[in-house]
């Protein structure tokens, strides 16, 4: 069961994990999909976390220029982790999304904008009820360039907020641990499910009401 961090999303809690019981069958579609798209010259990956990747996958989904976001696992230190095990928080990890994108239609620059636009940014060890270091924000990034433009942005947002700053963690990304099938496009297949009704559609619509310019035709 995820750990929502209060009480008023307990009940909401109990219908998460009901519907996460349904059917836990590994990751073998969402891991050939990652692959397929790895494969395509024309797109790039960026790794993000901010709270529940149900959360973060349709967020980034509904983005122009991305052809697909997947959840999964990334910034920890144990090896094939699962969503039981990574939920006690000990194996470093938090939930993530893989991020394919074409960069001839939206830059990594505004993948940022997006992360740090969608989230509370200061909250620190989660994303509103969803508490622990498996919901912590982390930023990943592959190269210099990308660091740099993270780090500027983060400066700027920093000026704006002091003596508040950004809680996200920026981190050198090493490996993306796909995850169950169970968890891809959750929010999409299960809409009136309780937690994606409370938490995860408000928090899609928070984002695309901040961002309309670059939101998909019929999102």
């Amino acid at each position: 069961m995820k750990n929502r961090g209060i009480i008023l999303f307990l009940i909401l809690a109990f219908a998460a994990s009901c519907g996460q019981s349904q059917n836990q069958t590994g990751n073998q579609a969402a891991s050939l999909t990652s692959k397929k798209l790895s494969k395509d010259v024309n797109l790039k990956r960026a790794y993000f976390a901010s709270g529940c990747f149900w959360c973060v996958e349709a967020i980034y989904e509904s983005v122009k220029g991305v052809e697909e976001s997947i959840s999964g696992y990334a910034g920890g230190h144990s090896k094939n982790p699962t969503y039981e095990a990574s939920n006690t928080g000990r194996t470093g990890h938090a939930e993530a999304v893989e991020i394919f994108y074409n960069p001839s239609v939206v830059s990594f620059a505004t993948l940022v904008d997006v992360y740090f636009g969608s989230q509370n940014i200061t909250q620190v060890n989660g994303q509103g009820p969803d508490r622990g270091s498996q919901y912590r924000s982390i930023i990943f990034y592959q190269n210099e360039e990308e660091k740099q433009i993270i780090e500027s942005k983060i400066k700027l947002l920093n000026e704006q907020l002091a003596p508040e700053k950004v809680a996200a963690e920026v981190m050198a990304f090493e490996q993306f641990w796909v995850g169950e099938d169970y968890h891809q496009n959750y929010e999409r297949l299960h809409p009136n499910q309780g937690y994606i009704r409370a938490v995860s559609i408000p928090r899609l619509n928070r984002f695309k009401a901040k961002f309309p310019d670059l939101i998909k035709d019929g999102h």
